[in-house]
């Protein structure tokens, strides 16, 4: 069965926090709240998680993951970042966006894009996923809670408990955080172009 952790969405409890992020460290695989839905997350490292999440989300093996960063200089680590992608960035975070970027060798290459070397990394605007992400002390690798089946992801975080109760370790209740995805922009080629149109506003990004 999976462990639920019932979070305050502005002002997490330290202690709740540090179970999930240990709980990570050990290769869990957890479900929490983001700016825009609910996701999956596992460790940077995890040899099992992003094949547990391509399992329940039925994907295929092309799946982006996005890493889902603490601050600027953490997310900096992992992509390389020129002075444009920088403001551009800067500007829009924390906020529900996913940047495509090219990655740098902190990223393992199961994660990046088999040609591109790209991978897509987030800030969000969320108090839960950041303090996780802080505890953790590194990204997590990232999915929406999309199933097969469904039109959108899931809001209640009780329903997703009782729902993925033997599929994952546990779920974080951080309360409604909605249905719609990020917008997702690619930065990698010195042109942004939006990928998909979401929940972040997407005029400071199209030509």
């Amino acid at each position: 069965m999976a462990r639920y952790f019932d979070v305050h969405p502005v002002n997490p409890q330290p202690r709740s926090i540090e179970q999930v992020a240990q709980l990570v460290r050990e290769d869990d695989l957890v479900v929490y709240p983001t700016d825009s839905c609910y996701a999956f997350g596992c460790r940077l490292g995890s040899r099992t998680g992003p094949d547990r999440i391509r399992r329940l989300r039925h994907l295929d093996a092309r799946h982006d993951f996005t890493l889902v960063c603490a601050d600027f200089a953490q997310l900096g680590q992992f992509v390389i970042v020129d002075n444009a992608a920088f403001r551009s960035i800067r500007a829009a975070t924390p906020g529900p966006y996913t940047f495509i970027l090219k990655a740098t060798g902190e990223v393992p290459r199961r994660l990046a894009h088999p040609k591109k070397r790209t991978v897509g990394v987030r800030i969000p605007d969320n108090p839960v996923a950041l303090a996780i992400v802080r505890a953790l002390g590194e990204p997590i690798v990232s999915s929406t809670l999309l199933l097969p089946g469904q039109d959108e992801p899931p809001t209640d975080g009780w329903t997703i408990k009782d729902e993925l109760d033997h599929e994952v370790d546990a779920v974080v209740d951080g309360g409604d955080c909605g249905t719609e995805p990020t917008t997702v922009v690619d930065l990698s080629t010195g042109v942004p172009e939006v990928v998909r149109v979401g929940a972040g506003d997407p005029s400071p990004f199209e030509m």
